[in-house]
């Protein structure tokens, strides 16, 4: 249970450290830039999430993958297919980088609206945001196969360590330069030196003599087979965390895209922390599942869900209550007023998507993807139509009302869940046990 309780505190501190840091700095880069040099901040910054979770969009694969054959003995096996990996999202990264460096101009001509000056910052900070996406999709690599093995202390440390020093670094060249080219620059080379330490741990864990990308044809088919359908679902979930901003952002310039931003960093943690708490659970069943042919996930998933229930009602009931005077305390007035009729919406978005996480991973885990994936599509597919139909009309509100449907959409991924374990036991249900999470499997490296 320690080991568990261990990995659910690395998850949440990873994803904390960004949120957390951005409510510190996020005054002073307004203070110091002003609100249009901040979105123009918030835009690079959703452009490199977007291209590096498209160019990740395997780790989930990774994980199913190595969390399934840790107990082989098969170390050779289990490094070519890390390398081969290694080999997809450095393809992935660099087609992304690439694209994302020939489109820059248009999308910062676009988000400017004719404002020399600041296309400009614009136009760099993207295309540095671009090249990031490449150093992100090898990091994931770490990042996943670290997972595999249950173990998120080492990755999460460097993790929390390089976002927190590149914020900070951001911060303080404000100062000298009043310019978000340096900032997003700085941010760039620490994630360079960032990758650099995920990857000595990588290879210190798996025991290789290298990490170089290879393409094993055995590795990689069994790697799309669950892959293909992650990537898809990484396509969805870019939809529904990252698009949104870039929409404002062509449609009413980037002030308009600080004000959303700031609401959604807000909200979004009640969403975030449950997925980020609960993650260890794919891993764990993953190996579970496939190191003993009677095993039942039923207590497992009982406590997760409840845990899920509790987190996200004290969380919302919260932030519905003085979201309003937090928001007005850290970012202002002007702020607040601008925020006040989508908070509760974002607010009320976020736990809806918060609610699915303990099914999401139960079925990843399960070798559902696919049905994960057809939801999460349709889920985002919605999502978008609305916001662009409802955008010209409704303005800030129409991209708000639109992250509410998608939230809705994958609640039904319980269904299918209910139904397995209702089901008359299966191949790994053949003598359910009421052991609670037992100690995962400790690999040595």
């Amino acid at each position: 249970m320690r080991s568990h309780l261990s990995n659910a505190a690395y998850g949440i501190l990873d994803y904390a450290a960004y949120p957390i840091g951005m409510l510190i700095v996020a005054p002073l880069v307004l203070h110091n830039l002003g609100l249009d040099q901040y979105g123009v901040w918030a835009l690079a910054t959703a452009a490199a999430s977007t291209g590096g979770i498209l160019a990740s969009g395997f780790g989930d694969a990774n994980i199913q993958h190595v969390a399934g054959r840790r107990g082989t003995g098969n170390e050779l096996a289990l490094i070519v297919a890390v390398r081969s990996m290694m080999g997809i999202n450095l393809a992935l990264g660099l087609l992304f980088s690439v694209v994302g460096w020939m489109i820059s101009p248009f999308a910062a001509a676009q988000m400017t609206m004719g404002n020399a000056q600041l296309q400009h910052s614009c136009l760099w900070s993207l295309r540095i945001a671009s090249l990031l996406m490449t150093a992100r999709a090898i990091e994931s690599v770490c990042i996943s196969t670290q997972r595999a093995f249950e173990r998120y202390g080492a990755a999460v440390r460097v993790s929390i360590a390089v976002r927190l020093m590149a914020l900070a670094a951001s911060a303080g060249l404000t100062f000298p330069f009043h310019n978000v080219i340096a900032m997003v620059a700085a941010t760039g080379c620490l994630t360079v030196a960032g990758l650099w330490l995920q990857l000595v741990h990588l290879r210190h864990l798996l025991s290789a003599k290298s990490l170089t990308p290879l393409l094993d044809p055995e590795a990689i088919r069994s790697l799309f087979g669950f892959g293909a359908f992650s990537w898809l679902q990484a396509v969805a979930g870019v939809i529904f965390s990252q698009v949104d901003r870039l929409i404002l952002g062509v449609s009413l310039g980037a002030g308009v895209v600080a004000s959303y931003t700031l609401s959604t960093q807000m909200a979004l943690p009640i969403f975030g922390f449950a997925a980020s708490g609960l993650h260890f659970l794919f891993p764990y069943l993953s190996h579970r599942l496939s190191s003993s042919r009677s095993v039942s996930i039923k207590i497992p998933l009982l406590v997760s869900f409840a845990c899920n229930v509790v987190f996200v009602g004290v969380s919302t009931t919260s932030l519905l209550l003085f979201g309003d005077h937090i928001l007005r305390v850290w970012a202002g007035s002007a702020i607040a007023q601008d925020s006040a009729p989508i908070l509760s919406m974002i607010i009320w978005s976020s736990a809806l998507l918060g609610l699915n996480v303990t099914a999401t991973y139960a079925l990843l885990a399960l070798g559902r993807v696919q049905i994960v994936t057809w939801f999460n599509l349709a889920g985002g597919t919605v999502m978008l139509l609305l916001m662009l139909l409802l955008t010209p009309r409704m303005g800030i509100r129409g991209v708000a009302i639109a992250r509410v449907s998608y939230a809705l959409i994958p609640l039904l991924l319980y269904i299918p869940l209910v139904r397995h374990l209702l089901s008359k036991p299966s191949a790994h249900e053949e003598r359910p046990s009421l052991e609670e999470f037992p100690e995962p499997v400790e690999v040595t490296s």
